[in-house]
């Protein structure tokens, strides 16, 4: 799978994890520079507490289009992160996966 956003690879691995239908990447597989951290939270009764990130690729941001459970009651999930709000995730191919 591969996470792209305005002409940038941000993520791409072949060992993503879906969860509600959404590719979540290991840690390892992501460009953590093109990511700061953002002030927004929300929670989920199943995975938990996430933190978000924003995603900035010359000099253009997609606020909030990233994010991560730091302390996810699904360990499948752990130390990863998955990707929304503009963020396009596709099989390495081209084809669509979750948007």
């Amino acid at each position: 799978m591969r996470a792209t956003w305005n002409g940038q690879i941000i993520a791409e691995s072949d060992d993503t994890v879906v969860v509600g239908g959404r590719h979540y990447f290991p840690r390892s597989a992501i460009k953590i520079e093109l990511l700061s951290p953002s002030e927004r939270t929300s929670e989920c009764s199943v995975k938990g507490t996430a933190s978000y990130f924003s995603v900035t690729v010359e000099g253009q941001e997609a606020p909030n289009s990233a994010w991560t459970y730091p302390n996810p009651k699904d360990e499948a999930i752990k130390d990863r992160i998955a990707f929304w709000n503009g963020v396009e995730v596709v099989h390495e191919g081209g084809t669509p996966g979750a948007k």
